[in-house]
């Protein structure tokens, strides 16, 4: 049977998968909970320079910068979300097969996107 022809990838394959998926889960935690440490403001402010106009600016760009942290966390969520979503595929001997062509995702796809739900044939008809 032609390698482009099988269903779905062998439990070896997903068993490769689902480490590099837990691996991610596990920085992705680690990257959120810098960010939300970042953004509730748990480290030392210092009060090195206290000059007006530098403390004017400072407190602007931790308003900018607590609002980009925010975003940045709500991604992150988002992308572990996607992780596990990843992982239940796997469970279900679904994991790797594109959601609009029932294809097989190619394997290098997945290892750099190891949560896509679409192929670069699905995904380049949706442009």
């Amino acid at each position: 049977m032609a390698e482009d022809l099988k269903v779905r990838y062998s439990d070896k394959d997903l068993a490769e998968f689902k480490a590099l998926i837990e691996e991610k889960i596990v920085k992705a935690k680690s990257d959120l909970e810098l960010l939300r440490s970042s953004y509730m403001n748990d480290g030392n402010n210092g009060t090195d320079d206290t000059s007006p106009t530098f403390k004017a600016f400072e407190e602007g760009s931790q308003t900018m910068s607590k609002e980009a942290n925010t975003q940045l966390a709500i991604r992150q969520e988002k992308f572990i979300r996607d992780l596990k979503n990843a992982l239940l595929r796997i469970e279900n001997k679904t994991y790797g097969i594109c959601r609009v062509t029932g294809k097989l995702i190619n394997k290098d796809r997945l290892k750099l996107v190891p949560h896509a739900t679409l192929s670069i044939e699905a995904k380049n008809m949706q442009k």
